[in-house]
């Protein structure tokens, strides 16, 4: 079975930055994806990076968010910038087409 695990998150005041991180067993064959969960709300997708380093983002995020990889090490990297309280939710990461595993997630809390 697939495993993600994800860390990195905590609490953070608005226009801070966090970086999570993601070790995975999944070969590094697969495009990568973060996605976000907030309680009550469908999980939504944050961004995408695959195999070669092309990155997609969703719009909420696109010039705050970058995603990174190291295929050596199977681990991926969402560096946050510039937070704001929208962004506030559990994070995962799984590949673009998600395996059925998903891991714990990583509580991201942007407040002052």
């Amino acid at each position: 079975q697939v495993q993600f695990v994800e860390s990195g998150g905590g609490l953070v005041q608005p226009g801070g930055s966090l970086r999570l991180s993601c070790t995975t067993s999944a070969r590094m064959g697969h495009n990568l994806a973060w996605y976000r969960q907030t309680p009550g709300k469908r999980r939504e997708w944050v961004a995408t990076i695959g195999v070669f380093g092309v990155t997609e983002y969703a719009d909420s995020v696109k010039g705050r968010f970058t995603a990174s990889r190291d295929n050596a090490n199977n681990i991926m990297y969402l560096q946050m910038n510039n937070l704001e309280p929208d962004d506030t939710a559990v994070y995962y990461c799984n590949a673009q087409e998600p395996f059925d595993s998903w891991g714990q997630g990583t509580q991201v809390t942007v407040s002052s």
